[in-house]
């Protein structure tokens, strides 16, 4: 190996520091200080040399960014903290609705909120990691539990810096940051790439989304490194130590400071007249940003509330998604089908000819109900408009009317299920009709099956679409617990299944016996039951039976549910086939680890509370989980039946009435002593006689 010389050292630190300088300030400063043919004589120089000498090169060189070799596959990676989806917002009402929601829960003017927005990128998020200072992950968003370790193709995109900058008064980089954002491709760079793969007779990308998500799923980093990929931070998700930042868009300033870049659109305005005058603007500007969003992205600015409002089921309350009206096209009804789906909703879908709408070629379209059918007057052989709601699901939205033909004809929903024959029934009060049939109709019971086994639920690998058809075409599938009836030697008889193979699922379907309370709960599929509410009862009731025996107004006291999804919780459990099913499962070795949840004195029990202001040593939803544990009731308003208000810094209108109906009232302190107290009774403590305004 070539010696190296101080003179060789000093100017590879000079080289990387220049390049280093310039990726900052084209990506993130928006000031480019060198010219494309400079930068290129500058990395041409530095690889020259890092060849020469190997021992120079580092892992954060600039070189690196021309991608490793080609990977066999991507690691799973476990995101720390989920990343979460957003709720949307299409009109201006409805983010107006949003903007009380918030005001209400934090009790401030809702003209006085706060909000940081910012345009919502259309490409594929990541997430990055840095440990002092160097990036030491990268990871794909996933199901938003678990995504793929992409650091390898992350890497080679200029815009992410390897090592953070130093900030001016601080000695180091942070210990731990995790930014999360969003990798897209702008419009020029989409088509000089399109435009190359027509002369290579190559792959052209339908739209720069799909050439995003597409290239950091390159199995070879060299090929992304080809790419015309951006990256554009939205979130700290980890911050260690935290740096006393007090709001969202304190936090993007940081970040900027540290090399990473953020929109530039980025701003912070106040209440839903600022929020809804941001979206219009950056709506009238969206084609001539040079790159795609499909809306915007509105945040509560400041962090401490946004830990106040906390989130629901998979998304946050403290934010939310404003979705631009989707491009729209038309084309011809060529014909109506009707679907079946897992719980039985007859769904009529839209065969169409195909039309290209926002880059996707769509050939279906969903027509919902016949409501909806009735609503758009809609007939098979019209020409129709087509939108992507949200910019993803298909649908039609009005008929060209002027432009029917003679022979158009009505759509007809069927008195029948066109898959088992079983009768079709329309509920008083639902818009859904649905197949009678159960798992006895062919349709339910793939789709049912498909639920069972997906990621979320029982999470069983190898069993796909195609083989659940089979298996229940061949009646070798009747119910969930057949599957672990199944051996290899029937499995290899079907279609394009291997011995390998068959094995493979047979020992996947073993691994699967061993599964959680709460995804067992979900697998079984119960109307409005979702991933974050199965989990809810599982921890609430702890074991199968419990949840069972429960009557609706025990169910009605789990979070997020209310008395809908109790009701299909409790009719569920009292059918005797979904019955027979859980035993079926139960006898096939389904087990799970029940942590029985012990019984709790519930001195509140009867009682309604309210919570209003800031907790310092809790959050309200906290407060909320602790209370209810003890048997209270807990409200959001004031009323005559309250038996206290515990109310924090910042309480203001519950406050003032509760003061004024002789409500009791607990401060924190006070708050969390009883609650201390409460929670310290034994199981078999009888019911409290005393009223909470003895305590107050």
């Amino acid at each position: 190996m070539t010696p190296v010389d101080a003179c060789l050292t000093d100017e590879v630190a000079r080289l990387r520091a220049e390049l280093n300088d310039a990726n900052h300030r084209y990506y993130v400063l928006d000031d480019p200080t060198l010219t494309d043919a400079d930068y290129d004589r500058r990395l041409r120089r530095l690889q020259q040399i890092e060849q020469a000498h190997p021992q120079l090169v580092t892992e954060d060189s600039p070189t690196m960014r021309v991608g490793a070799k080609a990977a066999e596959g991507f690691p799973e990676t476990t995101h720390a903290l989920p990343m979460l989806s957003l709720d949307n917002a299409f009109d201006d009402d409805e983010l107006t609705a949003f903007v009380a929601r918030v005001a209400e829960r934090l009790e401030l003017d809702p003209d006085g909120v706060v909000f940081s927005c910012e345009p919502k990128l259309d490409g594929a998020a990541v997430s990055l990691v840095y440990e002092q200072g160097r990036l030491v992950s990268g990871a794909t968003r996933g199901d938003g539990r678990t995504g793929e370790g992409i650091l390898s193709n992350l890497r080679t995109l200029r815009s992410i810096p390897l090592t953070l900058r130093s900030e001016p008064e601080a000695a180091a980089p942070p210990a731990l940051v995790e930014v999360r954002g969003e990798v897209i491709m702008s419009h020029q760079g989409f088509e000089a790439m399109n435009e190359r793969a027509r002369e290579q007779d190559t792959k052209v990308f339908a739209n720069p989304r799909n050439a995003a998500a597409g290239s950091l799923r390159q199995l070879d980093p060299r090929v992304t490194a080809t790419r015309p990929l951006e990256f554009s931070g939205y979130q700290v998700a980890r911050l260690e130590p935290d740096g006393g930042e007090a709001s969202h868009s304190e936090l993007m300033r940081r970040m900027v400071a540290l090399g990473v870049p953020v929109s530039r659109e980025l701003e912070v305005v106040t209440g839903a007249g600022g929020v809804i005058d941001y979206c219009r603007r950056l709506g009238e500007r969206r084609d001539g940003l040079g790159y795609d969003i499909d809306g915007a992205v509105i945040k509560v600015d400041d962090l401490r509330q946004q830990r106040e409002l906390g989130f629901v089921a998979r998304a946050p309350r403290w934010a939310i998604a404003f979705k631009f009206p989707a491009q729209e096209q038309t084309t011809r009804l060529n014909d109506v089908e009707f679907q079946v789906g897992r719980t039985g909703a007859i769904t009529p879908v839209a065969r169409l000819a195909p039309v290209s709408v926002a880059g996707v070629t769509v050939s279906n379209a969903t027509l919902h109900n016949a409501d909806e059918i009735a609503r758009l007057g809609v007939k098979i052989g019209d020409r129709v408009a087509i939108r992507r709601a949200g910019d993803v699901i298909p649908q039609v939205v009005r008929v060209i009317e002027e432009d029917r033909p003679e022979d158009a004809r009505e759509i007809v929903f069927p008195e029948r299920c066109p898959v088992c024959d079983s009768e079709i029934e329309r509920l008083v009060g639902e818009a859904k009709a649905r197949c009678s049939g159960g798992l006895f109709c062919s349709a339910q019971r793939k789709e049912a099956l498909k639920h069972f086994s997906s990621r979320r639920a029982l999470d069983v690998d190898g069993l796909g679409v195609k083989l659940i058809d089979a298996l229940v075409e061949r009646e070798l599938v009747k119910s969930p617990a057949d599957l672990f009836h199944l051996d290899a030697e029937t499995l290899a008889g079907l279609p394009r299944m291997a011995e390998k193979s068959a094995a493979n699922l047979v020992a996947s379907l073993d691994k699967a016996r061993h599964t959680t309370l709460g995804r067992f709960i979900f697998a079984l599929g119960i109307r409005e039951v979702g991933e974050a509410t199965a989990a809810n009862l599982a921890r609430h009731f702890g074991t199968l039976e419990a949840l069972m025996s429960a009557e609706r107004e025990a169910l009605e006291a789990v979070d997020d549910v209310g008395p809908i999804v109790a009701a299909h919780l409790e009719t569920f459990f009292k059918q005797a086939h979904n019955v027979e099913t859980i035993h079926a499962l139960i006898d096939a070795g389904l087990r799970w680890d029940e942590a029985k949840v012990e019984a709790r004195a519930t001195p509140l029990e009867g009682q309604t509370w309210v919570l209003t202001g800031t907790l310092e040593s809790m959050t309200r939803d906290q407060g909320k989980a602790r209370l209810q544990a003890l048997g209270a009731k807990v409200a959001g308003s004031v009323s005559k039946k309250t038996a206290c208000l515990v109310a924090g810094p910042g309480a203001g209108s519950k406050l003032a009435k509760a003061e004024q109906a002789g409500v009791p009232v607990l401060d924190e302190a006070g708050f969390v002593q009883r609650l201390a107290e409460w929670e310290a009774l034994p199981a078999d403590t009888p019911d409290q006689p005393q009223d909470a305004e003895e305590d107050a």
